[in-house]
């Protein structure tokens, strides 16, 4: 046998987790009605520092959405008001909101195990105590694990637009989710979502100003301004150099 046989590593065998200690493929299983999927999982390809910071951190900075149990937030965070961001991405802008405001938690939501490595590693870096990652369904985390009027905001940036008319009714914001997250948010606190897509921002701003939980920020309705602190991001760049229009909407819980 070849020297390069005898040291090759060995193949994960099939049907073992990628990352044992890491985030689970499908954490909820079965278990829970899905209605709404918040995003459908993607297992592209990890880096070596991503994997890294999956196997050392995923322990103290991970949680994946089982839906078995109750989030206690303040132990969490250590008493910290904590904003819920679904999908992150790469995880760039969210480590960036995290460095620019420690004051605040981020419970930063995605499936994409790249991103997650990511937003682990760059949270190390920057030595960041206010980020958790959670692995799996945002609605199951909002049904399921959150207590009533546990969230401080909860961020949507640039979710799927799901363009093809038989898609829609896939889109995360539409009234029923809308309900949902409406009874884990603080009075006041605020929802804030941003897309690059003219028509899915048009039903945004449809849905929301005709919710009953929800009021407009902007006095005279429409959509806001970019807040100061949404970093610009890469993904955003792109779209703008396409002359794409971003529009945010920032509405508070009644």
């Amino acid at each position: 046998m070849s020297e390069s046989r005898e040291t090759a590593v060995p193949r994960r065998p099939k049907g073992e987790p990628r990352f044992p200690e890491g985030p689970a493929p499908d954490p909820a299983g079965s278990h829970f009605e899905r209605r709404i999927r918040s995003f459908q999982p993607r297992r592209s390809r990890v880096t070596p520092g991503q994997g890294d910071a999956l196997r050392r951190l995923w322990g103290a900075w991970g949680l994946d959405i089982d839906g078995q149990r109750t989030l206690d937030l303040g132990e969490l965070f250590g008493g910290l008001p904590v904003v819920l961001e679904i999908g992150f991405g790469m995880g760039e802008a969210t480590a960036q909101m995290a460095a620019d405001d420690p004051s605040t938690g981020i419970l930063a939501v995605d499936v994409h195990t790249p991103g997650q490595g990511n937003l682990l590693s760059l949270a190390e870096k920057a030595g960041l105590t206010n980020v958790r990652v959670a692995n799996g369904d945002a609605i199951i985390l909002l049904r399921e694990m959150l207590a009533p009027d546990a969230l401080d905001g909860v961020r949507v940036y640039f979710p799927d637009p799901w363009p093809k008319k038989r898609h829609h009714k896939r889109r995360l914001i539409q009234p029923e989710f809308l309900s949902l997250v409406a009874t884990r948010m603080k009075p006041g606190a605020v929802l804030h979502c941003a897309t690059d897509w003219e028509p899915y921002a048009e039903q945004m701003l449809d849905v929301l100003t005709a919710h009953p939980d929800f009021e407009n920020t902007v006095p005279d309705g429409g959509y806001a301004p970019r807040p100061a602190f949404r970093p610009l991001t890469r993904f955003e760049g792109q779209g703008l150099d396409k002359g794409h229009v971003v529009h945010d909407l920032l509405f508070a819980r009644v």
